[in-house]
């Protein structure tokens, strides 16, 4: 029976492990098949593929987008992109640029509020990759402020922190048109509905796929069963594929392994048929 884990991150964005650790750790916890899904940037895609090359492991290339939707900052999955496409290259290019701009907001609040980062740190500890508030919090860590990355987000880079910034990014019709664009298949991450009724919740969802969703991350390491209960019910009323990960972000998400999430999750390996037969794979 395949194991699979459509939902994971490497250095290339916000994650701990190289693409190629990151195989190698597929391969030893048994997966079959492994989709990296980095923020905003194809770059660790080469380097997993080639890692994969001689072991039993699919890779299907991925991407994670930041998007906003209904006043929310909602996050969108790509599968089976064209990772040559110069239009998508280019319009995550821009894409990245906003993280930057949200990167300096942040750091003038620290300032404010007395805890000294610089932007030369976080760049050290992103290395080559896409910035993001983790990195923020491995230095906030690493300086003493907090002492871990739970407390880093709940005291000033979570919504509710007194660092956050809200980052601008485009609406969710228009990402899901650039993975479009590029031969991809655009997905709901992480479904979140909260706070909504019932009919509100259905009202959204039929609103994103009137837009151009295809499907939902209904299979997610942190779900309880009544959240992919909810997803699974509105996957089948509006037929869209279902998906499944565990947001794998390697030491900066303690306490979430890759391919079983918080130790529940299991992805049925039929979803990764109908994922390729929409892709025309």
């Amino acid at each position: 029976m395949s194991r699979i884990d459509l939902h994971t991150h490497t250095n290339f964005s916000d994650g701990s492990f190289s693409p190629t650790a990151l195989v190698e750790l597929a391969h030893q916890q048994g997966l079959n098949i492994l989709a990296i899904t980095d923020h905003d940037t194809t770059d660790g895609l080469t380097e997993t593929i080639g890692a994969a090359q001689h072991l039993p492991l699919e890779i299907i290339p991925g991407i994670e987008l930041s998007t906003e939707f209904q006043g929310r900052e909602t996050h969108m999955l790509g599968y089976f992109i064209d990772l040559a496409d110069p239009q998508f290259q280019a319009r995550l290019e821009r894409l990245r640029a906003t993280r930057l701009d949200r990167l300096h907001h942040i750091l003038d609040r620290l300032h404010t509020l007395k805890v000294e980062i610089s932007l030369a740190e976080v760049e050290h500890v992103a290395g080559s990759g896409t910035i993001g508030r983790p990195h923020i919090a491995q230095m906030l860590i690493e300086k003493g402020y907090v002492k871990g990355m739970k407390e880093a987000f709940e005291r000033f880079l979570g919504v509710r922190g007194a660092a956050y910034v809200r980052r601008v990014v485009p609406e969710a019709a228009e990402i899901m048109s650039w993975i479009t664009d590029a031969g991809g298949i655009p997905i709901l991450a992480h479904p979140y509905w909260e706070g909504l009724s019932a009919d509100k919740t259905v009202v959204s969802c039929r609103t994103l796929v009137d837009q151009g969703l295809r499907g939902l991350e209904v299979f997610y390491g942190t779900f309880s069963a009544r959240q992919i209960s909810t997803n699974l019910n509105l996957a089948r009323q509006f037929d869209l594929l279902m998906t499944g990960g565990s947001d794998f972000h390697g030491t900066f998400k303690p306490g979430i392994s890759i391919g079983t999430g918080r130790g529940g999750l299991r992805v049925p390996p039929k979803l990764i048929d109908h994922l390729r037969q929409a892709a025309g794979r």
